[in-house]
C-alpha cells in the first residue's frame, strides 16, 4: 500500500494535488462532477479587498499547448466571499482550503489576508504577489525582492494562518524573490504563476486579447516551471508548491523530485474538468511503477548525488 500524504506547514493533506487558483473557482460547479473532498485541498480564485469587474473582453486566447488569459481578477470581493462563497463551501468541502489573495498596495494585501485568515475554512494563505503596485508605477510586486519582502512581511503580521507567496516567473532571479520572502518569514512559495504572452489575430491584425498581453499556462510551461522549483529548492528551506503545466501523475511525481512538496493542477482543468480527479487516481499506480511506496521520501529526490 503506498501512502500519498504530504504535509504542508502542519497541514496533512491525503495528497498533493491541488486545483490552481483561476481554475477551480470556489470549487462548487467542479463538486457537481465529482466529490471533490479526494483533492488534498484547493486553491480559491483569487481575492482582492474590494469587488472586481476584471479587464476587458476578450480575455481567452487558444496557443498550441497552452492557453493566454487576462481575467485580470474577476472576483466579488473579500466580504463577499467571507458571506457567502466560504458559507457555502461548507456544504460540498470539508477540508481546509488555500485562499489566494491579491492586491494593489500593501495594505489591501494586509486587510484581505487578515479577513480570510480569519476563517475556519482557511488552511492557508496564498499571496500572489504578480499585482502591479500602484504605488510604484505599476510594477508587480513579484518583480524584485524588496516588494517581496514587504508584502511577505505585512500579511505575516497580519496572519495567524501559514503563509505561502506566489511568485511569478518574469523575473531575471526568481532565487531571489524566493529568499527575500523566506527572509520576511513566508512559511513556504508557490510557483510558478503565468508566463507573459500573447496572440495576433492574423484577420484584423491586431492582438487577440484586449488587454493585448496575458498570462500563459499549460503543458509548454512544465520544463521552464520545473527548473524554478528545482533551483528555489536549493536557495530556500521552506516548502515549495509547484505548478506550471502539471496534467499527469508522472508530472506530479517530477515536480516533487525537484522540490515540491504539493503540486497544483490549473489550465488542465480548463481542459478536463475531472482532471485532478484522474490524477489523483493514477498516482498510486505510478508511484508503484517507479517503486514509491511514501511521497514524502522523494521530495527534493533529484538533488540527491
Amino acid at each position: 500500500m503506498v501512502d500519498t500524504k504530504v504535509t504542508l506547514s502542519g497541514l496533512v493533506l491525503d495528497n498533493p494535488v491541488i486545483p490552481a487558483s483561476g481554475t477551480f473557482g470556489f470549487g462548487k460547479e467542479f463538486s457537481k462532477l465529482y466529490d471533490i473532498n479526494i483533492l488534498g485541498s484547493f486553491s480559491f480564485k483569487g481575492t482582492t479587498l474590494s469587488a472586481r469587474f476584471g479587464n476587458p473582453t476578450p480575455r481567452i486566447a487558444e496557443c498550441d499547448n497552452g492557453m493566454i488569459n487576462s481575467v485580470g481578477l474577476q472576483n466579488p470581493g473579500v466580504d463577499h466571499v467571507i458571506e457567502h462563497e466560504l458559507k457555502e463551501l461548507k456544504e460540498y468541502f470539508s477540508k481546509p482550503v488555500i485562499a489566494n489573495v491579491s492586491g494593489f498596495s500593501i495594505d489591501e494585501y494586509r486587510e484581505t489576508s487578515s479577513k480570510l485568515s480569519k476563517q475556519d475554512q482557511v488552511g492557508i494563505i496564498e499571496v500572489n504577489v504578480s499585482c502591479p503596485n500602484v504605488h510604484n508605477g505599476g510594477m508587480s510586486f513579484g518583480t524584485e525582492p524588496k516588494s517581496a519582502y514587504q508584502v511577505t512581511k505585512a500579511v505575516k503580521e497580519a496572519c495567524d494562518k501559514p503563509v505561502y507567496v506566489k511568485l511569478s516567473p518574469n523575473v531575471t532571479d526568481i532565487t531571489a524573490i524566493a529568499k527575500a520572502c523566506e527572509d520576511a518569514g513566508a512559511d513556504g512559495i508557490s510557483l510558478i504563476n503565468t508566463m507573459l504572452g500573447m496572440r495576433i489575430n492574423l484577420k484584423t491584425k491586431k492582438p487577440v486579447i484586449a488587454n493585448k498581453m496575458g498570462g500563459y499556462s499549460g503543458k509548454a510551461i512544465f520544463p521552464v516551471a520545473l527548473r524554478m522549483v528545482y533551483q528555489v529548492f536549493e536557495s530556500v528551506k521552506i516548502p515549495i508548491i509547484g505548478m506550471g503545466g502539471v496534467a499527469t501523475a508522472e508530472d506530479v511525481i517530477e515536480m516533487m523530485l525537484a522540490g515540491a512538496t504539493a503540486v497544483q493542477v490549473g489550465a488542465q482543468n480548463l481542459i478536463d474538468p475531472f482532471a485532478c480527479k484522474k490524477i489523483i487516481e493514477d498516482l498510486p499506480n505510478v508511484m508503484k511503477k517507479y517503486s514509491i511506496n511514501n511521497l514524502k521520501d522523494i521530495i527534493g529526490g533529484a538533488h540527491n548525488g
